[in-house]
């Protein structure tokens, strides 16, 4: 039974599971601990009118349909941090910001999301169709910088990495959901 085995790790990797939390970082009911929250890294992320920078705007593209949230987090740009969850970044003190609004009608969507200073980051884009939250692999779509093919697990986050400027930087993201049991891919119509 090695298949089904492999086929449950691929599957919590690429809905962003993470290791063990590390053993400096306060548990459940000890002093220090924050729990998880969808409010979480929004303090500061949301762009101001006539926004001067640093910032993001990300360019959302190849949504599957028109429902529930659209989602952009910032990550420091590790592959330990990247994806991880966003209390742990928050309590240890790392980089995460979050900004989420409702999926627009009709068209790409812009998203902009402030950046304490320019630098390397990494970045994910998450089509909350069932405005849970929290990431469905068989509902919602994902993005990442450089657009690539997102196939057992997350991508490394050298692959996903970019360099915010001291302004706007503008980033293209195309959505990728479920095509397969172990692959993402864009949404095709039709």
């Amino acid at each position: 039974m090695i298949l089904p085995r492999f086929a449950l790790i691929c599957l919590l990797a690429l809905a962003g599971a993470t290791a063990a939390p590390a053993a400096d970082l306060p548990r459940p009911g000890q002093p220090g601990y924050i729990r998880p929250s969808p409010d979480l890294g929004k303090t500061d992320a949301q762009c101001r009118a006539g926004e001067a920078g640093p910032a993001i705007v990300v360019t959302v593209d190849g949504f599957r349909d028109r429902v529930g949230m659209a989602r952009v987090e910032v990550y420091p740009p590790t592959d330990e941090d990247f994806l991880q969850a966003d209390n742990k970044l928050v309590m240890a003190g790392k980089l995460f910001r979050r900004v989420e609004v409702p999926v627009t009608p009709s068209g790409p969507m812009q998203l902009c999301i402030r950046v304490p200073s320019p630098g390397n980051y990494t970045l994910s884009v998450l089509h909350d169709r069932d405005s849970n939250h929290k990431y469905g692999l068989s509902v919602d779509g994902v993005g990442v910088p450089n657009n690539p093919r997102i196939c057992f697990g997350k991508p490394r986050a050298a692959a996903v990495t970019f360099r915010a400027g001291p302004g706007i930087t503008t980033l293209p993201i195309t959505l990728q959901y479920r095509r397969s049991l172990f692959c993402l891919g864009p949404h095709n119509p039709g």
